[in-house]
């Protein structure tokens, strides 16, 4: 009894029964109540929201892991959620959705759908979880060759697509490159090696920021146009995608308020960190979303991040 009472006080679940995961630890932060809370009431807060965007770092296993332990939490509440994923891309909806409904294999099913690096472990077992459970899977992203031709041209590149390509993005780009979204991303940016291009004047740098900002947007405006689409009134749609997408409800967050005003949304952001005995949740973490996921950083941990 003192050890389950001791886990409540400090945050921390014992996440089981989805895949016999067994112990995951982490600690979760209400950011707007200043408090610690526990792993399930992370899920039911998330089970009677309309939206939850959660917020990854790709390369943290035990993030994934939660993932999964959350839609699982989710299905004791409710029986029946839609889930939505950068990691697909739109022109993979139609192997996506066979594959669910088991018309096609799954062998077909990834051949054709480019799935990322590690989805075995990352993300296969949300797939397999909703395919058991019959929940749709949303593949919410714009195709990376449409985003690479706007890292290169600028949303003009766009102008040149035929109707059934330019259904793959969203209908509603609102991509000025201003704001507190732009800014943040701009400082992102200037932390990682430049992108190579041929003018290297400080007008040429700037005009190629703005270039992949835009690809940048393309993502955000395409991902909360296919949750808006997906979502029901009285549904719920659960968005798994990269943190820098809808931290600070900014990104992909604040095109889908845009869209759904109403709807009740809540933001997760999951924050690998090296020790979870110490936290003390500072002000901009705070910031960033509603609920705050602290969970242990893998020893061989980068900032790789998939924009």
């Amino acid at each position: 009894m003192r050890s389950i009472a001791l886990a409540c006080l400090l945050g921390l679940s014992l996440v089981g029964n989805a895949g016999a995961q067994g112990y995951i630890p982490n600690r979760v932060y209400d950011a707007k109540a200043k408090r610690w809370i526990d792993f399930e009431q992370l899920a039911a807060r998330a089970a009677t929201s309309d939206v939850v965007f959660f917020g990854e770092e790709h390369d943290s296993f035990d993030t994934h892991r939660l993932e999964l332990a959350l839609l699982a939490g989710v299905r004791r509440r409710r029986p029946q959620a839609t889930v939505a994923m950068e990691m697909f891309e739109r022109d993979a909806a139609t192997p996506l959705a066979e594959y669910l409904a088991g018309t096609r294999s799954e062998e077909e099913f990834l051949e054709n759908s480019r799935p990322w690096p590690r989805y075995q472990e990352h993300y296969r077992p949300l797939v397999e979880f909703a395919k058991a459970h019959g929940w749709p899977v949303v593949a919410s992203n714009a195709p990376r060759h449409l985003a690479t031709l706007v890292s290169r041209e600028g949303l003009a590149g766009l102008d040149t697509l035929d109707a059934s390509e330019r259904s793959l993005i969203a209908a509603e780009l609102s991509c000025e490159p201003k704001g507190e979204y732009y800014d943040r991303f701009a400082a992102e940016m200037a932390t990682i090696p430049s992108h190579g291009t041929a003018d290297t004047t400080a007008a040429g740098k700037a005009a190629q920021l703005v270039r992949i900002y835009q690809a940048q947007c393309l993502k955000d405006e395409t991902m909360a146009e296919s949750v808006a689409r997906a979502w029901t009134p009285g549904g719920l749609v659960i968005h798994f995608n990269g943190s820098f997408h809808t931290d600070r409800r900014l990104g992909t967050a604040e095109r889908l308020a845009r869209r759904l005003s109403d709807a009740k949304r809540l933001v997760v952001a999951a924050i690998p960190v090296p020790d979870l005995d110490r936290i003390d949740p500072s002000k901009d973490d705070r910031k960033r979303a509603d609920l705050l996921l602290y969970v242990l950083a893998p020893n061989d941990s980068t900032q790789s991040i998939h924009r």
